[in-house]
């Protein structure tokens, strides 16, 4: 009972999301408290090392080039600048550093100095991700070998509505990176979008996608649509926030070994809705003012949150 499990289905999944409340986080605390100190929460911090000017057309991104969202493109950040950011992260409470870099792939030109910004987060004792786009042959093993722990690539969606949301690189192209990933020896950090317009339906698909990678991710980020002025998603409907608490849910129990993280969207929900998705098997919060190009919590809503629920 709650190990993991690679042939979940649409139909498993629905019924899942579908039964009484009560149950539903009766039973994602018990695929947490199998696998998890039920009272840690991890603190990750993500800083955008390269803003803007993506060729990609994500439809919910105000990073897009594709876009007119008054975002500002700006080059990669120097050295010195990431792990002045990292430091102060660690410094107020951050165990992991997230970089992210608004690039449709990694060229090699880059390589060298995203390499030395994971080595020397990694030399503070921080556990390292980055975001940076698809991967070609052979980059997720300098990566590896420059300390990162983690590689996020998120699926965004379902492959049924994929299209309705990116047309600019395939599904098989994330999971190709994703593959690569694998092959080089780093743990996946993998989830989606919700609120952007899809059907529950896509939201199952999401998850059926990613439970049938083996082993499955040891990182799920479930995001909340933040509506972007300016992008073709920006005016979608908001997700019903117990709606939201039950995907949670039903992530951790398709996911019992993994790190669910509740991502972007914090910021317009209620502390009582942060507690809720905690209390349906989140583990991990994204704390720092801002989270890429949206804005977040901020320390103190965040310490009181945790202080609140009592989580360490």
């Amino acid at each position: 009972m709650y190990e993991p499990r690679f042939d979940w289905t649409r139909e498993d999944v629905l019924a899942l999301h579908a039964r009484p409340l009560a149950d539903l986080i009766y039973e994602a605390q018990g695929a947490l408290r199998a696998h998890h100190d039920p009272n840690a929460v991890q603190r990750a911090q993500l800083l955008n090392i390269k803003t803007g000017g993506c060729a990609e057309n994500c439809g919910y991104c105000s990073q897009s080039s594709a876009f007119e969202t008054g975002l500002k493109a700006s080059k990669l950040m120097e050295l010195d600048a990431v792990l002045s950011a990292a430091s102060a992260a660690k410094a107020g409470g951050a165990e992991r550093f997230c970089m992210g870099a608004a690039w449709r792939d990694l060229r090699e030109r880059d390589m060298e100095a995203v390499c030395a910004m994971i080595s020397g987060v990694k030399a503070m004792g921080l556990e390292t991700c980055v975001t940076l786009g698809m991967l070609h042959e052979g980059q997720a093993e300098k990566l590896a070998a420059a300390g990162l722990d983690y590689y996020n690539h998120n699926l965004d969606t379902g492959p049924e509505y994929y299209p309705q949301v990116v047309t600019t690189r395939s599904y098989q192209d994330r999971l190709d990176t994703l593959a690569q990933v694998r092959r080089a020896g780093v743990a996946v950090c993998s989830g989606g979008i919700l609120g952007m317009g899809e059907r529950a339906e896509d939201r199952a698909d999401l998850l059926v996608q990613l439970a049938a990678l083996s082993p499955h991710p040891e990182s799920v980020p479930i995001n909340h649509l933040v509506g972007i002025e300016g992008t073709p998603l920006g005016g979608s409907a908001r997700l019903d926030g117990l709606d939201f608490v039950r995907w949670i849910a039903a992530a951790r129990i398709i996911f019992p070994r993994s790190v669910v993280r509740i991502a972007a969207g914090r910021e317009s929900m209620s502390q009582e809705l942060q507690a809720l998705c905690l209390l349906a098997g989140a583990n991990s919060i994204f704390v720092g003012a801002r989270l890429l190009t949206t804005a977040n919590p901020g320390r103190d809503r965040d310490e009181a949150l945790l202080d609140a629920v009592g989580a360490g």
